[in-house]
């Protein structure tokens, strides 16, 4: 079980959920939230990736602009998330996930980025702008980004069924990110690893993605 702690950075002082391992950690990385805020499902994941053994920090990345922002899946709380992460801005998350990492650094690790939804197109950025190893687990707005080059290893997870994602640009990440390994789940659809969420999530798959990540995080993060 994890806690709140303060975190400053560039953006503003944010909160952050940290969650430690039982034992010595493995390894340490970054949880990035969708565009719903740091909620108790982001917060569950971040204390899942302890209970492996990594140090996790998810920092609330909305709190520049508004604190306490957990929003419901639905379209309103859709809607909400839309508009905060356009008023939030890349430029200010990533300054957030800078920080983050600054933290984790500092309590000796060389941390990993793993997000989801509009935190892995957050995460992706992590990688070209700050060096970062990460996951992105259907990213769907890193397509304008494509072109920075990444500057530390990096996995790309995609549902097959995903509409805001279509194969064609899943292409794109192949052609402009030819060094990434990417992993396509053919019968998921977007936010396949929602498992609070019964009209997106998809056991067999989310399963195999975590696989597939903690397989990253045990070869990349320290």
């Amino acid at each position: 079980m994890g806690q709140w702690i303060p975190l400053d950075t560039a953006a503003g002082p944010v909160r952050a959920w940290l969650a430690r391992p039982g034992k010595p950690p493995r390894g340490a990385l970054i949880v990035l939230q969708e565009i719903f805020g740091l909620n108790a499902h982001i917060r569950a994941v971040a204390d899942g990736f302890a209970a492996e053994g990594y140090l996790t920090l998810a920092p609330a990345l909305f709190d520049p602009v508004e604190t306490g922002v957990e929003l419901d899946y639905d379209q309103a709380g859709m809607a909400r998330g839309v508009e905060m992460r356009n008023e939030l801005g890349f430029e200010r998350a990533v300054h957030v996930v800078e920080a983050a990492a600054g933290s984790l650094r500092d309590a000796g690790h060389s941390p990993c980025v793993v997000g989801y939804c509009w935190g892995g197109s957050v995460a992706f950025l992590a990688n070209t702008r700050l060096g970062l190893p990460a996951v992105s687990y259907y990213g769907a707005r890193s397509l304008p980004f494509l072109d920075e080059p990444l500057r530390a290893p990096m996995l790309f997870h995609f549902g097959g069924q995903d509409a805001s994602i279509p194969a064609d640009a899943i292409e794109l990440h192949r052609q402009k990110q030819p060094e990434a390994a990417i992993h396509v789940y053919a019968d998921a659809s977007h936010a396949f690893n929602r498992d609070v969420d019964n009209q997106h999530y998809h056991a067999a798959s989310a399963t195999l993605a975590r696989q597939r990540t903690l397989a990253f995080l045990a070869e990349h993060s320290s």
